[in-house]
């Protein structure tokens, strides 16, 4: 920031403001962690966020004049340290001051985003400095507050007034002294709402099954900065066809950066193994897409052609380009409604909880029991799961009246249950708060006898059911449910027909998986690495609403088992609405 000058309401002057703040790259997207995630099938969404301050009643500071105050814009890192993100620039003489300067910064849904403002009164010897050189110690302190991002973008209007008070005394006691208020205004980007929507087909693709034909799906990515490349959408499976014809695709400007930023499009054939062949991929911009598709013509995919023993240049990529063609069946550009749009006309997440209680854990009262509760006080991993879904989810719940449920254990005097109250009622699930889910799941360890099997079944029809209601009544609703397991399920198909009636429902199924079982099963209900799930009736899923982690994947790794789980989210959410044709009145 420069040392400039501008007006603002009331005849005020602003110095050191350019009312643009360049962001710090170190809290720019994590290239790393999207990697990571997407390359595991999880297609995290984020917004650009620009946040204005104003506040009002501060103290004054100054004998002859009022104060001259500056806010410091800080995140707070999980350790508790701050670090600083942007300053505006110095309103003269004002207690209630609109700062111009604004701070961009990228709100991630499946991480808790801390920020902490502090308000100084800057003492006139300093004017002339260029703001981002003030020592802050030599300013005059006027009070702080806290707040997360999730909390300001959740409230109507996005706007979030908050209580100025002691540094010490900004964590929430109930006596602080309130020293004025501090507002924020959280703004999306334009380009955070404008999408693409493709429809792609592709024409005589080679066969790479001896009996049929191939399984053909699309798989669309970016290079980063960084030069990696990572997916950001894929299609449908279409089954036997060579000159399929695949349902919209849509692409976030911001997502890819620009029309012209280069994309990559592969054609693989399906196999349940996991090992899918490369049919032929082809390097477009959205830009080369619009011009295909206003021409009515095709591109001819390639392959990397082998290099033969005899090739001495190594160096260069060679490539064996094929008659099947990739064509644009259609293309429109406009601006979609984005998951904060549903959140400020007023949309909730309810979290939902369900325990695995089956004998297979342990017995809770040994060491080795996934279920034993550790006298230190540090969780076990299902208290780790609750306690880290819960964080991020709660703030998206204005009563924090959660469901909560227990299954395969037999109560005192009662028979295997596979879905019982986790608080012991026989007329009512909810507990009130994390805490509440946390001490209702240590008292039913007290209360119930482990057995089995591992049914889904049953939590996932309470669940759609719960959902289907609030669905029903026009209730701005979309529940989140969180199954926590150490088993190989034993409900198998009933299992899918249950997501597949769940699928049409207000409804995303996250399940955790702790212990060293074997999951795979769990990875054929995690349709992003397969085709949607099938019922026994033959009907298939409207959407993909199952998200599967395995504890040991994530726990000694940088991505945390709630970004690993919650990044794909905020996407069902969006699914879920354009199927159902919901539009927010903003």
């Amino acid at each position: 920031m420069g040392n400039c000058c501008s007006d603002v309401a009331g005849g005020q002057s602003a110095v050191g403001g350019t009312g643009k703040n360049q962001n710090d790259p170190a809290y720019s997207p994590n290239e790393a962690v999207d990697a990571f995630l997407k390359s595991r099938g999880y297609q995290g969404l984020y917004s650009q966020i620009e946040l204005s301050l104003s506040a009002s009643s501060l103290r004054d500071r100054d004998v002859l004049s009022k104060s001259d105050p500056m806010a410091v814009l800080y995140s707070k890192e999980k350790d508790g340290s701050l670090k600083e993100l942007s300053r505006t620039e110095v309103v003269l003489n004002s207690l209630n001051p609109k700062w111009i300067t604004k701070y961009t910064i990228a709100y991630y849904f499946e991480t808790v985003q801390n920020l902490v403002f502090r308000v100084y009164d800057v003492d006139t010897q300093f004017h002339n400095q260029d703001v981002k050189m003030l020592k802050l110690e030599e300013q005059d302190f006027l009070g702080e507050a806290s707040c997360t991002l999730a909390q300001i973008v959740t409230k109507s209007g996005r706007s979030l007034t908050l209580d100025l008070v002691c540094g010490e005394q900004s964590s929430g006691q109930t006596h602080a002294r309130k020293l004025g208020k501090l507002t924020v205004l959280a703004e999306e980007s334009v380009s955070s709402k404008t999408t693409i929507e493709l429809r792609l087909r592709c024409s005589e693709l080679e066969s790479k099954d001896l009996f049929s034909k191939s399984d053909p799906f699309l798989v669309v990515s970016k290079a980063t900065e960084s030069g990696m490349v990572v997916p950001i959408c894929k299609t449908e499976v279409i089954k036997n066809d060579h000159s399929p014809i695949w349902k919209s695709v849509f692409l976030n400007i911001q997502q890819i950066g620009s029309k012209d930023s280069p994309l990559t499009i592969e054609c693989y054939d399906f196999n349940s193994n996991g090992k899918h062949s490369l049919l032929g991929k082809i390097h477009k911009s959205l830009s080369d897409l619009e011009k295909l598709h206003s021409a009515g013509t095709g591109a001819n995919l390639f392959i990397p052609a082998a290099l033969g023993p005899n090739q001495q240049n190594k160096s260069l990529d060679f490539i064996q380009v094929l008659k099947s063609q990739l064509f644009v069946e259609s293309y429109s550009e406009k601006i979609q409604y984005t998951f904060l749009d549903y959140l400020a006309w007023g949309y909730e997440l309810n979290f939902m909880v369900a325990i695995d209680f089956t004998a297979s854990n342990g017995n809770p009262r040994l060491p080795d029991s996934l279920h034993y509760i550790d006298p230190s006080g540090r969780p076990n991993a299902y208290q780790r799961a609750i306690l880290d879904v819960g964080e991020v989810l709660q703030y998206y719940d204005t009563d924090k009246h959660f469901p909560a449920w227990g299954f395969g254990a037999r109560p005192i005097d009662g028979p295997v249950s596979h879905c019982f109250n986790l608080n012991g009622s026989n007329s009512y699930c909810e507990v009130e708060g994390i805490q509440g889910i946390m001490m209702a799941y240590m008292s039913a360890l007290h209360n119930v006898s482990l057995a089995g099997p591992t049914l889904f079944g049953p939590v996932i029809t309470s669940a759609a059911h719960i959902a289907s209601q609030s669905f029903t009544n026009n209730e701005r609703k979309y529940f989140v449910l969180l199954i926590i397991t150490d088993g190989v399920i034993t409900d198998l198909q009933e299992t899918m027909d249950a997501l597949v009636q769940a699928a049409d429902m207000p409804l995303s199924i996250l399940i955790v998986g702790v212990g060293g079982a074997d999951f795979k099963e769990m990875e054929i209900l995690d349709a992003d690495k397969g085709e949607r799930l099938e019922s026994t009736t033959g009907r298939v899923a409207v959407r993909d609403i199952v998200q599967f982690v395995p504890l040991r994947d994530v726990q000694n790794g940088d991505v945390s088992v709630v970004q690993s789980l919650l990044a794909e989210l905020p996407s069902q959410f969006l699914e879920f609405m354009r199927f159902r044709k919901v539009q927010p009145t903003l």
